[in-house]
């Protein structure tokens, strides 16, 4: 329970964040174009997920165990970092910045994806947070951390689309609420990492 609930909590702090992905979504929901934006925002990150955690399943066969536990510790310190520095970094930002849209095309949606894979997070997440958890699963079976990716993975899309929605629904004030939103979610990452710190400290 304690790994669905971890997995859910991070799964709905990365869909909250706003991303390139959200901006090319947004206009489709405000104009009721459901499926378009369920494809953006799930389509391009799953096949990524898919990708990323093959890639991650098979480095973590062959890094011993005891080196992927001081790994984890590594992940909790990258999500509070990450969410901190985040967060020092929000009021710099422009709000023509934060309001800003992109159209809908083959290649804008690529770029955007790209982007994502391409982030920090996507990293910090994959190589220092689940791999530690595959490493781990690998010892007492896989079974025992499939809740932890079956959180994450609803978590993430379920509160990508239900933030797009939000946006949509705050348009006329939707740079404010953007920003909120971008903070809010940090703060939850930071508070995420310290859990997830902790419990790879319990399990040493």
């Amino acid at each position: 329970m304690d790994l669905l609930l971890l997995g859910a909590g991070m799964g709905i702090v990365g869909g909250f964040i706003p991303s390139p992905l959200h901006l090319i979504a947004l206009p489709q929901v405000a104009l009721n174009r459901w499926v378009r934006a369920i494809l953006i925002l799930v389509g391009a990150p799953l096949l990524i997920d898919g990708a990323l955690l093959v890639l991650t399943f098979f480095s973590y066969q062959y890094i011993p165990h005891s080196i992927a536990h001081y790994v984890a510790y590594l992940g909790g310190v990258g999500l509070m970092s990450f969410g901190s520095y985040s967060l020092l970094g929000v009021r710099k930002r422009g709000e023509q910045e934060m309001a800003r849209s992109t159209t809908v095309s083959y290649a804008s949606v690529s770029v955007a994806a790209l982007a994502e894979l391409g982030a920090p997070g996507t990293w910090v997440y994959w190589l220092t947070i689940a791999g530690p958890l595959i490493a781990e699963g690998r010892q007492t079976g896989y079974w025992h951390i499939v809740p932890f990716f079956v959180g994450s993975a609803g978590g993430f899309y379920g509160a990508a689309i239900f933030s797009t929605w939000l946006m949509a629904w705050g348009a006329g004030f939707y740079s404010h609420f953007k920003k909120h939103l971008f903070v809010i979610a940090n703060i939850l990452l930071v508070i995420l990492g310290f859990s997830y710190l902790a419990r790879a400290y319990l399990n040493r």
